[in-house]
Parts: C-alpha cells; structure tokens; sequence
C-alpha cells in the first residue's frame, strides 16, 4: 500500500511540473489546495490508464516495437496521457491535455521527472 501511495504522489508531482513547463497542459482551478486535490486525482486516472490500457497497446503494437525499436513508447505514452485528459474531463477535473504534441511533450516531462523522483526516493520492492 504504502509503495501504491509513493508512486500516485510521484506521478502528481511529475504531472504537475509537466502542466507548469508544457503550454498545452492545463491544470486549471482554484487555490493550490484545489490544484493538489486535482492533480492527485488525475495521478490516480493516469495510474488505472497506465495499469490496466497500456498493456494492451503495447501488446497490439508490439510489431510497431520492433520497427521503430522501441520509439513507438513515447507515442503510446502521450496517449496514455491524452486519455487521461479525456477521462479528467468526464469526471469534471480541471486538468486538459490540448493536441498530440503538449502530450507528447507532458509524457517526456512527466517520465524524466517521475524517473528522478524515484531515485530519490527509492523503492522498496
């Protein structure tokens, strides 16, 4: 449990620098209590995406995996965040991804920074 709640608080973090540096990215709202309420609720959206969609693109895709060695990843990435954006839409979350392009930017950003973050940190599994 407490490596599931690590990683939603790394993956809010890293999306909500992706949203501050990448003008496409909105996380809009009020205060920054409600910014943190929404980030963290779009962490968990991006995480069920990521758990239970992304395995089932890259196995559909796995031909494009080997053609493009592998760079196929960060075009499934930034749909995976692109869902997010929709997902975030329909449940009313001021979080809104806006083109391909501020996704595939936001999904470098949120990896890079999720990656850093969980060096420092650590993982116990």
């Amino acid at each position: 449990m407490k490596h599931f709640v690590v990683k939603t608080l790394i993956n809010a973090a890293a999306i909500w620098v992706a949203a501050w540096i990448v003008n496409g990215i909105t996380l809009s709202g009020g205060d920054w209590q409600q910014k943190t309420l929404t980030v963290i609720a779009v962490a968990l959206i991006f995480g069920v995406v990521n758990w239970l969609i992304k395995p089932l693109v890259k196995f559909f895709s796995f031909p494009l995996f080997i053609l493009s060695l592998g760079l196929i990843t960060f075009v499934i990435n930034a749909l995976m965040l692109w869902l997010t954006s929709f997902a975030s839409d329909r449940l009313k979350l001021d979080f809104h991804v806006q083109g391909f392009l501020p996704a595939l930017l936001g999904s470098l950003i949120i990896s890079l920074v999720a990656w850093g973050l969980h060096l420092a940190v650590g993982d116990e599994d």
